[in-house]
């Protein structure tokens, strides 16, 4: 017997499986239920969603723009940090999912739910992040997971589901993908389906952003973003806000085939999953932010950083954007990009970025010091005789002693 709940706030998609689960809520636990539908940049109508939903009983309809504060708190702030997991994934879906909860629990306080629920599954991440985001901001909330408590645990028993109880599906049966897809203004995401196979290649017209590398234009696009504090702030001396920095850069990445990526990673729930990914803009950005960093950061600094980045990179993948070691970490990064400001240039072709130039105002780079020519007394090479000694002491005093080490 489901606990007494009276309303609930739904993550809502209007795809088969938030549909269902909204008619699911109103019979299983008897409560109005509330939809909220983020456009983050997925590229889809939200109307239908609305409609749907409407036709569903819902009893209030909140779709909101969350595109610039998406990009502006979540996606900037992470590329700051040069965020990588497992050394390739750029964290596309992972930073959607605060803002997410963040919104879930503001609304259920402004409209007085005993709760929340969302469509996760409970093999995956999201349920993770989705949950511990609206625990870290409300304690108290209530959560509701329903692939965790219902036996609807096939696509054909949702669909079952909504033939039963009258909920509209398009596509239901033929047609559309065959795979499980995430998309925002970030990236978009491929999983199920051909891909359950690792050894399978993707087939070509899965990928719905990018042109193939080996059929993007034969001349290359140059393109120069400028950083301040650590931020791109203009494209080719255009100022832009940082949602139109990923649109254009999305825009550029996807012709020239930039930005795909096949990948199995290592799920927070202990499950390898094979997905695939397209970030194009975000393949752009993080390579301009390390050229701009090569030449503002001090090297310690820097080292630090790089350190620290995994860490970082698995506090947002394992859904710890909320807590309060992901927050000290932001502040020391953030403290850190205060110089990080001047000018990449790239050359995009046939799936690479290639950093050809890069300047800043704070460079540490000093030609004087670097040059192969004469450097007119800047460097004083004798220096190095004396450091080199210092450095080599402790390995000469373990060889004098006979210690050896095998390779």
């Amino acid at each position: 017997m489901a606990s007494k709940v009276n309303k609930v706030v739904l993550a809502y998609s209007g795809g088969l499986d938030t549909s269902v689960i909204l008619k699911w809520l109103q019979q299983t636990y008897g409560c109005e239920v509330v939809t909220f539908t983020a456009d983050i940049g997925q590229g889809e109508e939200l109307e239908p969603a609305r409609e749907k939903a409407v036709a569903l009983g819902a009893k209030q309809i909140f779709i909101e723009d969350l595109k610039e504060e998406f990009a502006r708190d979540f996606v900037f702030p992470m590329f700051r940090a040069n965020a990588v997991y497992e050394g390739e994934y750029l964290l596309g879906t992972s930073i959607a999912r605060p803002l997410i909860a963040k919104r879930l629990v503001e609304i259920a306080h402004t409209v007085g739910a005993d709760a929340i629920a969302h469509g996760a599954t409970g093999k995956g991440n999201d349920q993770v992040r989705f949950e511990l985001g609206a625990y870290a901001l409300n304690p108290d909330i209530k959560i509701i997971a329903p692939w965790r408590e219902w036996d609807l645990t096939s696509r054909e028993k949702l669909l079952a589901y909504a033939e039963a109880h009258g909920i509209p599906i398009e596509k239901k049966r033929t047609g559309g993908s065959p795979y499980s897809m995430d998309a925002n203004l970030l990236h978009i995401s491929y999983e199920g389906g051909r891909l359950e196979d690792p050894w399978a290649e993707p087939e070509e017209d899965m990928w719905r952003w990018t042109v193939a590398p080996e059929k993007a234009p034969d001349a290359p696009a140059y393109i120069e973003l400028e950083f301040a504090q650590g931020d791109v702030v203009a494209i080719n001396g255009e100022p832009k806000t940082p949602v139109q920095v990923l649109e254009t850069l999305n825009q550029l990445g996807s012709k020239h085939g930039i930005g795909r990526l096949d990948l199995v990673e290592n799920r927070y729930v202990g499950i390898k999953s094979r997905g695939c990914y397209e970030t194009p803009g975000g393949t752009i950005l993080l390579k301009a932010h390390r050229a701009i960093e090569s030449i503002t950061l001090d090297r310690e600094v820097a080292h630090l950083k790089d350190e620290l980045m995994p860490r970082y990179a698995s506090l947002i993948y394992n859904g710890y954007w909320w807590s309060p070691e992901r927050k000290l970490l932001q502040r020391l990064i953030d403290e850190s990009q205060a110089m990080v400001t001047g000018t990449v240039r790239l050359k995009l072709y046939k799936g690479n970025v290639i950093v050809v130039g890069r300047k800043s105002d704070n460079s540490l780079f000093d030609a004087a010091i670097a040059t192969f020519e004469d450097d007119a007394g800047a460097y004083n090479q004798k220096d190095a005789d004396g450091f080199i000694k210092l450095c080599g002491l402790r390995l000469k005093m373990a060889a004098r002693k006979g210690i050896r080490f095998s390779n």
